[in-house]
């Protein structure tokens, strides 16, 4: 692709004369020159960063791998590159005479009383040759700078893929995440509920043996069957979500995927460098796309400028011409033909003038477009980063959390068989229990899809192996 791009843009001075583009210049970056919370400053940014060596987790590798080969927006995002492409070298063959080969006979029939000789004559001419037909020559640049618009809207399109990429790699690792979360807490409510189920019996008999209430035996069976309708519902969501995930994927996971890592372990890198907010601007593919797009709309300028100037076209023709068809090819029979054309505008009520000011008005909207990409971007980041500092810590405290509330569970149930507590105390306790692991494996879940959007704003995710920054 490099190659392809050094040919191009050196294909656009061959015919180097005016040009009313105004000069480009990049727009200040209207952020911070640093994150609100501190982070790394490594040479190697997200970006440089393949996701192969991101994840860890050797089945979720596979999942994206197959993701990439087959996902239809991703599909979509590389045709449309290939129609870029290809609409760029439309565009930049505009520049070049475009020649062709005719043919043409003309017959006049001539009435007698309009002829010198007073005999109605019949004449026919033959021409062939090789022509160029209406090639417009480039003084003012109006060429030149669409081609330059159409080149740089190929680079933007480019970068949408790119962009494209990442977001896929992202959408399949945090839908890979929630599966593994539902699966842990369908395991979760399954203990439970068979711990909720034991409670009950215990609670029946006890009510059987007059040492328990009808009371008692209702709250056990509320609770119970609230843990039933808790299971239902993760049961959903997780099927519901391997859905997703096969829509990511384009097809159903093949059945031979390698075994999953047990759940919690270290499934992608802890540490994510993020550099600093101008590595974004070089790094980031959806800031590059919207710069290409800045760069198209700055060249659409010089093209609007360059309509209110003369256009000069060329038409000639090289071949032999004969009054007779059997003789075209003979000897002296050469003849050519040499027809430029000029045409300028006069007056054409304003359309050149509106021309040029929406050619400007666009390059205005492209430019806070740009300067909004760049703010999103280091918005996403900072939300990442005060992410990653803050969701230990709090997956500590449902840590200890989770020790309390089983402890208080114990003392509760310790309490209520030896007849000081009601069943409501156990009730509570069995309540709390859930609720705080059913909390840890959210929020662990919400840690690790932290991670991946804090990789995914840092622009990485287009590559699968690490890419050395020269």
């Amino acid at each position: 692709m490099n190659i392809f791009r050094i040919s191009v843009l050196s294909g656009t001075v061959l015919l180097a004369a005016c040009n009313f583009a105004p000069k480009y210049e990049t727009p200040e970056s209207p952020v911070a020159n640093a994150y609100k919370v501190s982070s790394s400053d490594a040479v190697m940014t997200a970006a440089d960063l393949g996701w192969q060596s991101f994840f860890h987790d050797i089945r979720l590798k596979k999942i994206i791998e197959l993701a990439l080969a087959n996902n239809r927006d991703l599909l979509m995002a590389t045709k449309n590159v290939e129609i870029a492409q290809k609409q760029y070298g439309i565009q930049l063959s505009n520049l070049f005479p475009k020649v062709g080969v005719s043919a043409t006979q003309s017959a006049q029939n001539l009435p007698a009383d309009m002829n010198a000789s007073g005999v109605r004559d019949i004449s026919r001419t033959y021409i062939a040759g090789i022509g160029v037909s209406n090639f417009e020559i480039d003084f003012f640049g109006k060429i030149r700078n669409q081609n330059e618009a159409a080149l740089q809207s190929y680079f933007a399109t480019e970068q949408a893929q790119r962009t494209a990429q990442i977001n896929l790699v992202a959408s399949v690792a945090n839908t890979y995440f929630t599966i593994r979360t539902l699966e842990e807490m369908e395991k979760l409510v399954s203990e439970t509920l068979g711990a909720y189920e034991r409670t009950y019996q215990m609670t029946h008999a006890r009510f059987k043996a007059g040492v328990a209430s009808m009371l008692d035996v209702n709250q056990a069976k509320l609770t119970l069957d609230s843990a039933k309708s808790a299971l239902a519902e993760t049961q959903r969501n997780k099927a519901q979500a391997m859905n997703a995930l096969e829509l990511l994927v384009g097809h159903a996971l093949p059945t031979d995927l390698p075994k999953a890592p047990k759940f919690g372990a270290d499934v992608l890198m802890d540490t994510i460098p993020a550099g600093l907010p101008s590595d974004l601007l070089t790094r980031r593919p959806d800031i590059i796309g919207a710069e290409h797009e800045l760069k198209a709309a700055n060249a659409n300028i010089g093209a609007a400028r360059a309509a209110f100037f003369p256009s000069i076209s060329l038409t000639a023709l090289l071949g032999v011409a004969s009054m007779d068809l059997g003789n075209l090819f003979g000897s002296g029979r050469d003849a050519w033909t040499f027809s430029p054309t000029v045409s300028m505008p006069l007056y054409a009520f304003g359309a050149l003038k509106n021309s040029l000011d929406v050619a400007k008005l666009r390059k205005e909207v492209q430019v806070a477009n740009y300067e909004k990409t760049i703010q999103t971007a280091f918005s996403e980041v900072n939300d990442a980063l005060i992410g990653v500092s803050t969701y230990k810590q709090q997956l500590d405290a449902l840590r200890e959390q989770t020790a309390a509330a089983e402890q208080s569970l114990r003392l509760s149930t310790l309490r209520y068989t030896s007849g000081i507590d009601s069943f409501l105390a156990v009730q509570s306790a069995q309540v709390s229990v859930l609720n705080v692991k059913q909390n840890f494996l959210s929020v662990g879940l919400a840690s690790l899809q932290n991670k991946v959007s804090l990789y995914k704003a840092l622009g990485g995710g287009w590559s699968a192996t690490d890419v050395v920054k020269k």
